[in-house]
């Protein structure tokens, strides 16, 4: 049943498209560097209703987060016991959401990214996309305060563009962001976002 039912999800137009183009793609490795830490997240997607939708979490307010409270995919960084960085995102996905990846459908991966602000770690992150069943339960760990499903069609709605704005070392920085109910998706999130959307779009 959930092999008819991720080969079902495979066939809506938007999924079959990025599907093909993962495939047909050599996406972008970064360059580590000494103080580089590796990491990697999972970009989940399901159907529901021929809509495809993508997991968002809401990351716990924790001291020893630099992204604490941040939107943001699933995911952390590399640890030596994980074979590859697949593997990062597979482990962590399950640690935090007790979602199992290998009961799905990964479809490939998206451009490595690093932070732009020099104040956030040395980090490398390569995003995995990922298809799962629609039915999927998800349990938050302590370092997920909330979950959401939000469709693709949302994100790509102009009324869902925003603006994140801070200050970084006394000045204001503008940001490229997306609104997701009451919450904002920028920064790393948003750049992942935005390639997954390029890869999709007809």
């Amino acid at each position: 049943m959930r092999e008819q039912l991720l080969q079902r999800a495979l066939q809506q137009a938007d999924v079959s498209r990025l599907a093909r183009r993962l495939a047909a793609r050599t996406p972008i490795d970064a360059v580590a560097t000494a103080a580089s830490r590796l990491a990697a997240v999972s970009v989940v997607l399901r159907v529901v209703e021929q809509e495809p939708e993508v997991l968002f979490i809401k990351r716990a307010e924790l001291a020893r987060d630099p992204w604490s409270g941040h939107m943001a995919f699933p995911g952390g960084r590399h640890e030596p016991g994980d074979a590859s960085l697949e593997g990062t995102a597979v482990r962590e996905t399950r640690e935090e959401l007790a979602l199992d990846l290998t009961q799905g459908q990964m479809l490939g991966r998206l451009d490595d990214l690093a932070p732009r602000n020099r104040t956030l770690p040395p980090v490398l992150i390569r995003p995995f996309v990922a298809l799962v069943e629609p039915s999927v339960v998800l349990v938050p760990s302590d370092e997920v305060a909330a979950t959401f499903w939000v469709p693709l069609s949302v994100l790509r709605h102009d009324d869902t563009q925003a603006e994140h704005v801070m200050e970084i070392q006394g000045q204001s920085a503008r940001f490229p962001a997306y609104r997701v109910e009451q919450h904002i998706v920028w920064g790393l999130t948003e750049r992942i976002v935005r390639q997954l959307l390029s890869l999709i779009a007809p």
